[in-house]
């Protein structure tokens, strides 16, 4: 009797330690205790220019009144035509060395390490306009990242790099392009490792909380690496679900008693 009990207690332990709650898996919940499922009106987004690093590529367009004074600065990378928009981006956009430079064509080398897009725009535009042309000539520039890339890694559908051609991405946008996060993926410990001028940080977001989008790391950056930890559930090998976990409750109890049957019969 006492050992019925002994592996009731056992088993009842491990069907609750096997499944994943589902708390864990419900993006954007309100943890504070309202009522209310909204999501609270005082959530504002947080992000900060972004500043531009080593090996970023960046697409420079450069419009005059007579564009054909300005073809030079204009790549139409007619070479790779059958390629597709990263490609085309790497070979037709201008990327920054190890020093922080780039170079263009008749203004020599700019060190843009560091500056946002509208300061390298001016940069560039007043560089144009002591060097090449009058204002008369109504210099328009435009300095665009090409593409946001970023790494994912871990718990994910589709781990690998990824390429958006979007100047805005959030960390769920990020992640449903990379496959989503299968239920074995811990959302609440979701590891942003960003590059900084001076090294690597890693970066800590919960999913499941809606305060998620007041988070400065709500918004990814190129080069960024998302990687997401497995949960427990997966490194023991048990059921995900209940229904999964009585499954593999019910397949120990038939080979404890097919055991116990065997030893009983000697």
């Amino acid at each position: 009797m006492r050992s019925i009990k002994l592996l009731i207690i056992v088993l009842s332990s491990i069907f609750v330690s096997s499944c994943i709650p589902h708390k864990d898996i419900v993006y954007l919940q309100n943890k504070e205790g309202k009522t209310n499922d909204t999501i609270p009106y005082d959530l504002s987004e947080v992000q900060k220019p972004y500043r531009i690093q080593i090996d970023d590529i960046l697409n420079i367009r450069i419009k005059v009144l007579d564009q054909n004074n300005v073809q030079i600065f204009n790549p139409i990378g007619e070479a790779n035509l059958n390629a597709d928009s990263a490609e085309r981006a790497y070979f037709d956009g201008f990327t920054v060395d190890v020093h922080g430079n780039i170079r263009i064509p008749n203004l020599g080398t700019l060190n843009v390490l560091g500056y946002t897009a509208d300061e390298i725009e001016k940069m560039i535009e007043q560089k144009l306009l002591d060097e090449q042309f009058k204002e008369t000539a109504n210099i328009f520039v435009t300095v665009k990242l090409a593409g946001l890339r970023y790494t994912a890694t871990g718990e994910v559908g589709n781990p690998g790099t990824i390429t958006l051609f979007k100047e805005r991405v959030n960390i769920f946008e990020a992640i449903a392009n990379a496959g989503e996060i299968p239920m074995t993926g811990n959302r609440k410990e979701v590891m942003i490792i960003r590059q900084y001028p001076q090294g690597q940080k890693i970066h800590s977001l919960d999913l499941t909380d809606v305060n998620v989008m007041k988070s400065p790391y709500y918004y990814i950056q190129p080069n960024d690496m998302i990687y997401i930890k497995p949960l427990r559930q997966k490194s023991t090998g048990t059921g995900e679900t209940a229904v999964s976990s009585l499954t593999t409750i019910a397949t120990i109890v038939s080979l404890a008693a097919t055991t116990v049957l065997l030893f009983t019969r000697l």
